[in-house]
């Protein structure tokens, strides 16, 4: 059996561990257009900070790809599937053979189409570990970076500045900070607490172009700046999938098996499309657990083992200066919501199930919640008003705790619920 992976990250770990559970033998060949071994992209901030450096950043040890008896293709890059022949065209015109591909192509930066940017001498994205490397070759001490968003990218990049004697200032269309994730008064509470790191914010303001090192704001505000960071959000990685009439949307569209509507193909990661059970609606969750899971899910199911994931839901977790971040679901329903003004809880809930959370601060006990969502649990078989107020396994039935200190509590630890096999 012949193996093929593009793409080189979470996901393609978890395929490569879960093919070499079942199959001993295959060849696996592994296509990336980058030329490391697998880190772990989150970590990119971290390294600019100081706080990490690349052999840490390893996602899995230096033997990994001998051990797991993997054939590497780096700095190459996939330029398209030839299904009849069941090829993977590289860009030297080298092809390799499969007899199951499995597409974790990623996502790329967004590149907005502001007028002067093509002028702008020292702009870069923040998404993988070359784009850390260039950014901190341009930097200089009292250099002014500006940040086109607000969001998750943009302010760890801003985080990973923040020990390097800049001046940081972020501009995003949204009125509040990490828009897709918080609401109201906790984007508010993170304003705060990130201003209060020295980081300015144009907040409702839109860049309408570039003169030179200048940014000319939409209410006629310009911002002068020595270095550009773009973090105004990905787009998936379609277009090999796409160009053989596969079935994407903004993602490439997967079924709970990991397969794509091409036979053979299966696709993993933030390239992807999939089932969010806590709102019911299919759409892109570019988290590094479901890419691990999805990637799992696909390597079972193409060397031969049938398995689903069907528990994928939107979470987030992150730190900004000492402050953590949880989220997770959907912000939907009724909710109990407490505040000091510092930290922060809100839950949302409706026909008898936990539908999401927002959590800022005290985080420890966040994988209660998240299994909640994940397992759909009734709301009237616990003690919810103590959950709300205490999460922990006294909340729940004596059967239940019997059941969690029994096999899954690791759920209920916050450990992510991993793939089902069918018998």
């Amino acid at each position: 059996m012949e193996y093929v992976i593009i793409g080189n990250s979470t996901a393609a770990v978890g395929a490569v561990e879960a093919i070499r559970r079942n199959d001993k033998t295959g060849k696996i060949v592994i296509i990336s257009n980058e030329k490391y071994h697998v880190y772990s992209r989150p970590l990119i901030s971290y390294l600019l900070l100081g706080k990490t450096d690349e052999e840490r950043m390893k996602y899995r040890n230096d033997d990994f790809y001998s051990e797991h008896r993997c054939e590497l293709k780096l700095g190459r890059t996939a330029q398209r599937i030839d299904v009849q022949e069941k090829r993977v065209i590289l860009d030297d015109g080298e092809s390799v053979s499969y007899d199951r591909l499995l597409v974790a192509s990623g996502s790329s930066p967004v590149v907005p189409p502001i007028p002067g940017l093509e002028k702008v001498r020292n702009k870069f994205t923040f998404t993988t570990l070359d784009d850390a490397k260039s950014l901190e070759k341009a930097l200089f001490e009292n250099a002014r970076v500006l940040i086109l968003g607000a969001g998750l990218i943009g302010l760890k990049c801003a985080e990973g500045l923040s020990k390097r004697n800049v001046e940081i200032i972020c501009v995003d269309l949204s009125t509040r900070v990490l828009s897709s994730i918080l609401d109201d008064q906790s984007s508010e509470i993170m304003k705060q607490h990130l201003e209060d790191h020295h980081i300015s914010f144009y907040l409702g303001r839109q860049v309408t172009g570039f003169k030179d090192n200048v940014a000319c704001l939409d209410d006629n505000d310009e911002i002068p700046f020595d270095v550009l960071v773009l973090a105004v959000g990905v787009r998936p990685n379609v277009n090999l999938i796409k160009d053989i009439g596969g079935k994407t949307n903004r993602g490439i569209l997967i079924d709970e098996r990991c397969r794509t509507s091409i036979p053979d193909i299966y696709a993993a990661g933030d390239c992807c499309e999939s089932m969010d059970i806590s709102s019911g609606q299919i759409k892109q969750m570019a988290l590094l657990p479901n890419a691990y899971m999805q990637g799992e899910c696909a390597g079972m199911n193409m060397s031969g083992v049938d398995c689903i994931f069907d528990k994928a839901i939107p979470m987030n977790a992150i730190g900004l200066f000492g402050k953590h971040i949880m989220t997770a679901g959907t912000y939907t329903g009724q909710t109990y919501y407490e505040s000091d003004g510092k930290d922060y809880k809100k839950l949302f809930y409706s026909n008898n199930r936990l539908n999401g959370f927002i959590l800022i601060g005290n985080i420890e006990k966040a994988g209660i919640y998240t299994a909640l969502i994940r397992e759909k649990t009734p709301l009237d078989t616990l003690d919810f008003e103590l959950i709300c107020k205490t999460p922990g396994l006294m909340a729940f039935s004596r059967e239940t705790r019997a059941e969690k200190l029994g096999g899954v509590i690791n759920e209920y630890l916050g450990s992510p619920v991993g793939i089902s096999c069918v018998e």
